[in-house]
């Protein structure tokens, strides 16, 4: 080689021939040599100097290229990988060719590699295969050419600028990919291509057509779809952070114009979307296209690129392109039209646009969006309305954002009569109200409740009265039927001066029906103002009419108030169309089902004319004698009876394909709007009725029927929910799913359907559950959840005997249908709850533990501990949680051997111990109780060893330890004692007792409940009284009554006190359950707190008490208790007596005080001394070897007195005269009739009390037969013994009046009170006037205090039948017994009586009459008036002349 140019040229031509090459020159010089490290290093370096200082770029280049190549390229590098190029092309040699090229050619570096580079991208770009994407091999030269260029830029040998004005020289061979590579490799940015352009019109064209080639390729199947899907993702975050640039950022030099371009291109590419939707859904390159963009707006597309201002900004930006594009239709247009633009009636790609908008907007700043847009630019009423739907369907909570918007365009259109406002104010609230009533308010009830009052909008002036009817008008010729009818039925609220304005708008309005022929007097009674469906034919709506009204009465057995008022107001329709419909000719069921209850009940009332009803019966008994196809109401075909449900159930598969494509999530929504309006078609009706909407469902329980159509829609439904869980469950957890799971439950919510599915709900949990498989608990249990989220919109449900007490939410209404009464039901609640609570911990993860209230019942909660606690002996011991991240959720993972496994790991986890620390969720005591009373011990899942012991950890073990505050008894057993006491009078009286029946008496000790609580039961009182006798024994202060008593006596209280027969029969019930609890528990209770000081008596007070203010006015016979109580006393005496030093002392001080306390006692001990006196006898002979106490042998001797009066052998009568009394009383009751008489003669020579207090004992057995007897005999019998003792009585003239004067002051006689029910004292008036024709009547007149008493009873005997109580007493006595006469016959004879009797008795007799009138002069005025004017008389005034009163 020369040393100049001209050497070389004359070395290349000369004589040599031709030029060696560079391997030949170097291969003299191969031979084998000793290899050395040093020497090699040295020959390179010597190699490099020379290449650096004798070089020829061009030569250089064709050297290291093919010999092919004739353009200056680096097509070698571009072949080579980056490794090979890193190992054959020295990087440092690489450098110094372009640094020495660019030198020979006086350019800078930079500026010549980036052309040279430009010009290697387009000949990487050549013959594409495909319009904005490289293949394989070009994909592989061009990452090996930016791999060189990157190392030139590390060098700052890499002009930028010039880089990307020489690559749009040929921006037409340019491909998308290429470009998006030089970005992602950093070479060049995007934004410095876009600002680089020279001309911004193509390079948005430019821009646009690629995007929507690459668009186009989104949806097409291909290996490279996923990184054609990042290429979009990433071209869509550049764009928008070019467009939309974080505010907070300084804009250091961001050039306008890339803003514009990327500003420009972003509306381009939504606007041709929106246009090809419009265009309609057909398979075309545009309509793929256009849904490929439209994917670029999910959230994980836009929300990692930017912030929080930016991406807000942009989709803010979107929402209002959307809401302006091409404003062509009119106010009009949309006023006919938006019924077309709902939520299901809206394309899936534009509803899924609009949710992913709205999504990342939020409702509140959507709203107000909207609001801005509609106030400051001409809008495409299709979009705005059909936004507005899909807002309102997925956002429950823009409900009421809506409402506040509407009612501040309201209040601004009447203030300043902006007619803007109204017009838009009306079509937001009817496009919203075209969704149904559980997602907004029915437009008839928003009308009503904007004008239907004096505090409407229009009620300020008479000028917005004008503006309201004005407007009002100008929308007759285009809205459609339905609003107009609205308006007709609820007019607004309109004074009677201005009442034209509404009478003009009212016949502008029907005009308008008629010319559209419609009928406002076929308007169906359950019509739905607000629906935007057709008007259906009359025929038709009667027949939904008529279902409907049926669904009401069957669930609150009255006659619906649209019915009734239709029967009144619509007598026209409901004659000829409703009444037609109803009566369908029929072949009638044998036992009557709704419809037939229905007819009977308007038929009854009078709805019904009875010669239209003739008519059906002659027709229904015709029917049956025909075949079912000629009935005139013969049922359709099954094709075309099944046709509806097909389509639901086609639709419900569609859903059910969606969950297994998580791609498609975004369609679900539209997919259940789809399912909703099938659902309103299989039923035949439209179920969004507003109208049968009600605050509580009435349910029957333990008999739930459903109809045979509607229990096949709901367990399509409830089939439907559990198998899109197992399919959706398949593939992500709940926390992952969609929302599908909300919308659809939403869709049971707003039917009319939903008291169905609860029914259904009814039978599958409450009477099936067991025998349901693993799927169907899954389901349902994950149903349970979403109803207790949505259970807002829901109404209360009144579940019958499972809620006495009142209604239940859905919730708790669910938890109450779960019961552990068997192993099997007991295993299917554990089944149940660990299905809820899984999957409820799943899907609310996110959300505090306070928030799950809203989706779990507490009780469910609750009843899972119990089972927890009862089945896993593991359980009951503190072991420490498991710390996992999440519980799994996999249907799959639970099949029916592994359910226990479930529970376990469920209790143990970490999530659920914390959520058990929520005040709500606490297991009480009190809860503990009652779901133990609830077990059958016969078919228990526990043995009865497992069972004791499990009763023996949770009352000593756990909860009597426990503080309150968390459910427990702080250690108080008497806290305990109490509870369980009370919980259980609580189960005996309510339907929780199995064997309960609505029609059944109570039963109390059979097998109704957990027998072993009241061994448990039994086990505290016993401890309790060990506690109270030590603490007496110590000299501590114990209580001398027992808690059992103050328990009682606190839960009467509580009754409220009445002669009604409600509440009597409220507290008999209750009294029986403290009585037989009584009888369970020792009779030792009975005596108070033991004691052993001495002398003492049993402290009886309590018992006392109950036994005089309760139990003596529940006794059957009169004036004794019965049989069990009173043994159980004695049996409690005698224990106290032999743990006392001197027995027959406690018995004497205790029976003493029952002669002045309660003396029903010793009276119910003589009725009953035949069979208590050989037990007494015995057990004391056995114990004293001696005779009884003294006050046992009074009674002994009594009976002893009665035996002998009877037998004929008469002895003087012990003392006390009543006890002896009471002894004969009792002994006569057994003698026959006609020997009375003959017995009682021999009482001659008693002592007068004797007569007396047997009387008493007489009346009260009077009174008790005429109550209680169901035949004559003994009423006759107590009569006939009344009469004797009354002619004994006077025959000793003793004065017998006494008995009807009775008072607790009284010394001698207050203590009968004691031996009298209230309602015998209360009776003792009609005892007085029975007895009227046996009183003596020189007697009579004779006795001073005769009048004061006669008339102090009839004035009761009024007050009696003033009160009612002769109404629902006497007449059913009078009935049962076959006397003659009625209360008001008894009461006129004593009035005639008094009548008579006045003018025969001396003036002085009447002179404390004023006091005995007082108060009661307005129960006989003109008795009252004779009675004062006889006193008030002179001396003139004839005793002996009956007066004239009539």
């Amino acid at each position: 080689m020369s040393g100049s140019p001209a050497g070389a040229a004359a070395a290349r031509d000369g004589p040599l021939g031709l030029r060696k090459s560079w391997t030949e020159l170097l291969a003299g010089r191969v031979k084998k040599q000793k290899y050395d490290p040093e020497r090699e290093q040295k020959l390179k370096d010597s190699a490099l100097q020379l290449l650096r200082y004798h070089q020829n770029m061009n030569d250089l280049l064709l050297e290291v290229e093919d010999p092919q190549c004739k353009k200056l390229c680096l097509s070698k590098l571009i072949d080579c990988d980056s490794a090979s190029a890193a190992s054959d092309h020295s990087s440092s040699f690489i450098r110094s060719a372009f640094r020495d090229q660019a030198s020979r050619l006086g350019v800078p570096v930079g500026l010549f590699s980036a052309r040279v580079f430009a010009c290697s991208v387009h000949q990487a770009c050549l013959e594409p295969s495909h319009p904005v994407l490289l293949s394989s091999e070009q994909r592989k030269k061009l990452s090996s050419l930016l791999e060189i260029a990157r190392h030139l830029l590390a060098h700052n040998m890499f002009s930028r600028l010039t880089f990307c004005q020489e690559l749009w020289k040929a921006q037409n061979s340019l491909l998308l990919e290429a470009v998006w590579s030089l970005h992602m490799h950093r070479v060049v940015s995007l934004q410095e291509l876009l600002q680089s352009h020279p001309d911004m019109q193509a390079m948005t064209t430019w821009l646009f057509r690629n995007l929507c080639a690459l668009c186009e390729q989104i949806e097409m199947p291909s290996p490279s779809s996923d990184a054609t899907k990042a290429m979009l993702s990433g071209f869509v975050q550049l764009l928008v952070s070019s467009a939309f640039p974080q505010s907070s950022e300084p804009r250091l030099g961001e050039p306008e114009k890339t803003t514009r371009v990327a500003t420009d291109v972003l509306q381009r590419m939504l606007t041709f979307a929106l246009d090809t939707l419009d265009a309609g859904p057909q398979v075309t390159s545009a309509y793929q296209a256009a849904r490929g963009w439209l994917s670029a707006y999910s959230g994980h597309v836009c929300c990692g690129m930017i912030g929080v201002d930016s991406h807000k900004r942009f989709f803010s930006h979107t929402l209002t392109q959307i809401l302006t594009h091409k404003p062509v239709l009119k106010v009009s247009d949309a006023i006919q039209m938006q019924k077309e633009w709902g939520f299901a009636k809206t394309c899936q790609e534009l509803t899924t646009l609009y949710c992913r908008v709205l999504v990342m907007l939020g409702p509140g700043e959507s709203v107000g969006r909207l609001q801005e847009v509609l106030e400051t630019q001409e809008v495409n009423w299709q979009y705005v309305l059909s936004c507005l739907s899909t807002l309102v369907v997925c956002f429950p909570e823009a409900q009421q954002l809506l409402k506040d918007w509407v009612a501040s365009l309201m209040a601004h259109a009447f203030e300043s009569y902006h007619l803007d406002s109204m017009v838009t104010a009306f079509l937001v609230v009817r496009q919203a109200t075209l969704e149904g009533p559980f997602v907004f308010p029915s437009y008839a009830d928003w009308f009503k409740e904007s004008f239907g009052s004096s505090l409407g909008y229009h009620s300020c002036s008479k000028k917005a009265l004008v503006f309201l009817f004005k407007f009002l008008s100008d929308l007759v010729p285009w809205e459609p039927p339905r609003y107009m009818q609205v308006h007709i039925f609820h007019p607004p609220l309109v004074p009677s001066k201005y009442h034209s304005l509404l009478t003009d708008y009212i016949s502008l309005a029907k005009t308008r029906l008629v010319d559209l022929k419609v009928s406002i007097e076929n308007l169906g009674l359950y019509e739905d103002l607000s629906s935007f469906g057709d008007v259906a034919e009359p025929q038709r709506q009667a027949m939904q009419d008529v279902e409907k009204a049926i669904v009401v009465f069957e669930q609150t057995g009255k006659i619906p108030m649209p019915v009734l008022e239709a029967s009144i107001f619509r007598r026209s329709y409901y004659l000829s169309r409703f009444l037609p419909a109803l009566l369908t000719p029929r072949v009638l069921p044998e036992v009557p089902d709704s419809r037939a209850a229905f007819i009977e009940t308007l038929r009854r009332a009078d709805k019904i004319p009875s010669s239209l009803y003739d008519v059906y019966c002659q027709a229904c008994a015709t029917a049956e004698k025909q075949p079912e196809d000629a009935t005139p109401g013969k049922r359709p075909e099954p094709d075309q009876a099944e046709q509806p449900l097909g389509l639901l159930t086609a639709a419900l598969e569609e859903l059910r394909a969606l969950m297994t494509d998580p791609t498609q999530y975004d369609v679900m929504s539209a997919q259940v709007a789809v399912i909703s309006e099938r659902l309103s078609f299989a039923l035949g009706h439209n179920s969004d009725d507003s109208s049968l909407r009600r605050s509580k469902i009435q349910l029957n329980v333990l008999n739930p029927t459903l109809q045979r159509q509607d229990q096949a829609v709901v367990d399509l439904l409830l089939t439907a929910f559990c198998q899109n869980l197992m399919a959706a469950s398949s593939f992500v957890p709940p926390e992952r799913q969609s929302p599908w799971a909300v919308l659809f439950v939403r869709i049971l919510c707003g039917h009319v359907i939903f008291p169905a599915v609860l029914s259904r709900l009814c039978q599958l949990l409450y009477h099936q559950g067991p025998s349901l498989g693993a799927p169907h608990v899954l389901g349902l249990a994950a149903l349970a959840v979403h109803l207790g989220e949505s259970r807002s919109m829901l109404p209360e449900v009144d579940p019958g005997v499972l809620a006495p007490a009142g209604s239940l939410c859905v919730p708790e209404f669910l938890n109450s249908l779960l019961t552990c009464r068997t192993r099997e039901s007991l295993l299917f609640c554990m089944k149940f709850c660990t299905a809820a609570i899984s999957y409820c911990l799943c899907k609310f993860s996110a959300q505090p533990h306070a928030a799950l209230q809203n989706c779990l019942s507490p009780g469910l909660i609750k009843r899972f501990q119990f089972i927890m606690l009862r089945v896993f002996s593991e359980a009951r011991t503190p072991c420490p949680p498991e710390h996992t991240a999440s519980l799994s959720w996999r249907p799959s993972d639970l099949p029916p051997a592994d359910w226990q496994s479930a529970a376990f790991s469920l209790w143990r986890w970490s999530s659920f111990q914390e959520l058990l620390k929520e005040k709500e969720f606490y297991l009480t005591y009190r809860d503990w109780v009652q779901l133990e009373l609830e077990i059958q011990p016969e078919v228990d899942i526990l043995s009865d060893t497992e069972r004791h012991d499990f009763h023996q950890w949770a009352i000593y073990e756990h909860f009597l330890p426990a503080p309150s505050a968390l459910g427990g008894c702080d250690g108080d057993l008497e806290v305990a004692f109490t509870v369980l006491v009370s919980e259980l009078m609580d189960f005996y009286q309510s339907s929780r007792s199995y064997n309960h029946s609505p029609d059944s008496d109570l039963v109390l000790g059979g097998r109704t409940g957990n027998e072993d609580i009241l061994s448990r039961l039994q086990e505290m009182a016993v401890d309790l009284e060990l506690d109270q006798g030590s603490s007496a024994s110590y000299g501590c202060s114990a209580s001398q009554s027992h808690i059992l008593f103050r328990l009682f006596r606190r839960r009467l209280h509580t009754l409220a006190k009445g002669h009604s027969t409600a509440t009597s029969l409220r507290r008999q019930r209750e009294l029986l359950v403290c009585k037989r609890l009584l009888l369970r528990l020792p009779p030792s209770v009975l005596m108070g707190s033991p004691q052993t000081r001495q002398p003492v008596s049993p402290n009886c007070e309590e018992f006392f008490n109950l036994v005089n203010s309760e139990l003596r006015n529940s006794c059957c016979h009169g004036s004794v208790l019965t049989h069990d109580i009173t043994m159980h006393f004695f049996r409690g005496l005698l224990n106290v007596c032999f743990r006392s030093e001197d027995p027959a002392l406690v018995a004497n001080l205790t029976l003493t005080e029952c002669q002045s306390k309660c003396p029903i006692i010793l009276t119910s001990a003589l009725l009953w001394w035949s069979s208590l006196e050989p037990v007494l006898c015995s057990r004391w002979k056995k114990c004293y070897q001696g005779t009884l106490p003294r006050e046992l042998q009074r009674l002994q001797e009594a009976r002893e007195f009665a035996s002998s009066l009877l037998s004929g052998s008469a002895s003087p009568a012990p003392s006390p005269a009543w006890i002896s009394a009471a002894a004969l009383h009792f002994a006569t009751r057994e003698v026959r009739t006609e020997n009375v008489r003959v017995h009682l003669k021999r009482l001659d020579c008693e002592r007068k009390e004797m007569l007396i207090f047997l009387l008493f004992f007489s009346l009260m057995s009077l009174l008790s037969s005429y109550l209680t007897q169901q035949d004559t005999a003994e009423y006759l019998k107590a009569m006939d013994i009344c009469a004797e003792v009354l002619v004994y009585l006077g025959r000793r003239k003793v004065s017998w009046l006494v008995l009807f004067q009775l008072t607790e002051t009284d010394a001698e006689l207050g203590h009968l009170l004691h031996l009298a029910p209230d309602q015998h004292t209360r009776l003792l008036p009609f005892a007085f006037y029975r007895l009227l024709s046996y009183f003596s009547e020189d007697a009579i007149i004779k006795e001073e205090a005769f009048l004061h008493v006669a008339v102090d009873m009839y004035l009761k005997l009024m007050q009696l039948f003033v009160d009612g109580e002769t109404r629902t007493v006497l007449p059913q006595a009078s009935k049962r017994l076959k006397l003659q006469g009625s209360p008001v016959q008894l009461i006129t004879e004593a009035r005639t009586f008094l009548l008579q009797l006045i003018p025969q008795c001396p003036k002085q007799r009447f002179s404390n009459m004023r006091e005995l009138l007082a108060g009661r002069e307005d129960c006989d005025p003109e008795m009252s008036t004779v009675l004062l004017q006889r006193w008030q008389a002179g001396p003139s005034f004839d005793l002996y002349q009956e007066p004239h009163l009539f």
